[in-house]
């Protein structure tokens, strides 16, 4: 994936207007919405930037984990080349890359759902897959960013 950008006045409020343990913060977030799904989890902030690193269980839980620092207020990039998927060799075929949407005022899940999938009833399926950033199906917000998944 890469370098994700976000947009650093949108999302959850981690850092308290406080500078300093950024990096342990997002950590701790990482850690509670992805449990043991990434191993030697390590993450770097500095100046809105935020770079991962670990083997992550799984393809998605790599792009989970990438959302889930992203969506914090106050970051505008992650950096997750150093965040490696276990059992994929850095040459082998990638699965077809994820989409990504940002929210627009006046998005709901349904509306995003009929958007890409031409059914307003999967947005079950968005919620599910971005249950790490979402918390209500209700509750989403601009420039709050979400996978959409190939398969829904």
């Amino acid at each position: 994936m890469g370098l994700l950008d976000f947009l650093k006045d949108a999302g959850e409020n981690l850092f308290g207007g406080k500078e300093g343990g950024e990096a342990d913060a997002i950590r701790e977030k990482l850690t509670k919405e992805l449990g043991g799904g990434i191993d030697k989890l390590g993450v770097m902030y500095q100046d809105g930037r935020v770079e991962l690193h670990g083997t992550a269980s799984s393809q998605a839980v790599k792009e989970k984990a990438s959302l889930i620092a992203g969506n914090v207020r106050g970051v505008s990039y992650v950096d997750d080349d150093n965040l490696k998927v276990a059992g994929q060799e850095p040459a082998a075929p990638v699965a077809p890359q994820t989409q990504y949407y940002t929210i627009e005022s006046g998005d709901t899940l349904s509306k995003i759902a009929d958007r890409y999938y031409g059914d307003p009833q999967k947005y079950k399926a968005l919620f599910e897959a971005n249950r790490e950033v979402i918390q209500d199906p209700d509750k989403i917000y601009p420039g709050q960013k979400i996978r959409i998944p190939q398969d829904a």
